[in-house]
């Protein structure tokens, strides 16, 4: 916290995106936990999460299904990109459930004919983003500038272009 907010203040309960290189697990998970509070406490209406597997993605903890609880409105869209969700059904049962809830905001897309490597590990909100590009540090980079945004943008629809339907909500039995 900065030495000149007061540990009430309304700024110091804003979380702070990084503006730029991240390098570890700890520090890639944290960059995760911070953009979903600031989604939620910025209202971001949109937000696209791409990665091969989620497995190594925070996405079960407590503090990121309540960052989504309180971002899940009206109006708001989730949209996921994976090779496939077998790690998420396996590691992160809050998510499964969540995802569950609010199946009505959350669109999940597979691109199973896809090489693992041919997908970014990447968030992109509508204010910020980031990317990891070396997925075994976890290092990569993130920030704010609109050509950033933008770019990953493109290269994320251009990937969904290709995917399909994936990680039903709800399964029918026989």
């Amino acid at each position: 916290m900065d030495s000149n907010q007061s540990p009430g203040s309304s700024e110091s309960a804003l979380p702070v995106l990084l503006q730029g290189r991240f390098a570890g697990r700890a520090e890639f998970a944290e960059l995760i936990r911070r953009a979903f509070a600031a989604a939620a406490a910025q209202g971001w209406r949109e937000i696209i999460l791409c990665d091969a597997s989620f497995e190594d993605w925070p996405l079960g903890e407590r503090v990121v299904a309540q960052a989504l609880n309180d971002w899940s409105k009206s109006g708001r869209k989730l949209t996921m990109l994976a090779q496939n969700y077998d790690e998420v059904i396996r590691r992160h049962a809050r998510f499964v459930t969540w995802r569950r809830t609010w199946s009505h905001i959350v669109e999940c897309r597979g691109c199973a004919s896809a090489a693992a490597g041919d997908l970014p590990s990447a968030f992109w909100g509508p204010a910020w983003v980031f990317e990891r590009l070396d997925l075994v540090h976890s290092t990569g980079i993130a920030g704010s500038e609109a050509a950033r945004r933008i770019a990953l943008k493109e290269r994320l629809a251009e990937k969904l272009l290709k995917s399909s339907p994936a990680f039903a909500a709800t399964t029918l039995g026989i």
